[in-house]
């Protein structure tokens, strides 16, 4: 498998436009920064986490990638009956150095990683909103409408339903990545630099980051508030220790429109969650009647 390095090393001339902002082309863009450290920090982990999104949306490069990271123990523990699966699935794409990588590699024996498997904690979210998309879109601009899709993709990955996702960032930034409001929220999802921060994200303005770390945020409130949905918008917006304060949500006149602007879009009140992302807050108790 040493011999994969050489391959490795002329992968990216098979990529598609340097200018594709399809979601799995803007995954694999990123994917390709942080392995090679280009304009933000090397970290060949997040990479291959990455790479894996693109993947499971059907890229090609992105599986070779993968695989090729898996042969050589590149920012995952090295597993050659990875490798094999990915340069398997690139291969069938009609990926040429996938398959000379597949004749050095070890025998391809159906061995799944957990980043190809269903998202959320072992468990497939299927988003029970049949809201169609595609007269939303129609509106749209083609850079908005890229990131639209981006959402739309990464949102059940979050076990959140893809149109209450698109409520919040149509409400906070219209879908502008490089938006900044007065109290310093910035892009997509509109993150404050200390949600940033909890959130894992080291690059605000980087769509694929923001939104990750928005979909993070909205499903521990999600958790929080056990999936009552206009707490956890509220506390979107204000912050959940304003919402757990006024046991309810805040008497703020921003706050109270955000709530209503989001299920003017979102028209539910309730929502799935998973009970192992965090406690309940203790304002639900009170809320519920208790002392």
């Amino acid at each position: 498998m040493a011999l994969l390095l050489a391959a490795g090393l002329a992968s990216h001339a098979w990529a598609g436009p340097e200018q594709d902002t399809a979601p799995d082309a803007v995954l694999l863009a990123e994917a390709r920064a942080h392995e090679h450290g280009e304009g933000v920090p090397r970290d060949p982990s997040r990479a291959a986490e990455l790479y894996c999104d693109a993947a499971r949306l059907g890229n090609a490069e992105a599986m070779y990638s993968l695989g090729w990271m898996y042969a050589n123990g590149r920012g995952v523990a090295r597993d050659d009956s990875y490798a094999a699966t990915f340069f398997e699935m690139a291969m069938l794409k009609g990926h040429d150095a996938a398959l000379r990588a597949r004749s050095l590699g070890s025998e391809y024996v159906g061995a799944v990683p957990d980043c190809l498997k269903a998202p959320g904690y072992g468990e497939a979210f299927v988003a029970r909103d049949d809201w169609d998309t595609r007269k939303y879109l129609a509106s749209l601009p083609e850079q908005k409408k890229k990131l639209v899709e981006l959402i739309t993709t990464l949102a059940p990955r979050f076990s959140i339903e893809p149109r209450l996702a698109l409520a919040i960032a149509t409400t906070e930034s219209n879908f502008d990545s490089k938006a900044v409001s007065p109290k310093n929220a910035m892009g997509v999802m509109q993150l404050i630099p200390e949600t940033a921060s909890r959130f894992n994200v080291t690059n605000t303005f980087d769509p694929v980051q923001n939104i990750k770390g928005g979909l993070a945020y909205l499903r521990w409130l999600l958790a929080y508030y056990r999936g009552n949905v206009p707490l956890a918008v509220a506390g979107y917006n204000a912050g959940e220790g304003a919402v757990d304060r006024y046991k309810g949500v805040p008497p703020y006149k921003e706050t109270q429109n955000y709530v209503r602007r989001i299920l003017a879009f979102f028209p539910r009140t309730e929502h799935p969650f998973d009970a192992r992302v965090v406690g309940a807050s203790p304002a639900l108790q009170a809320l519920r009647g208790g002392s």
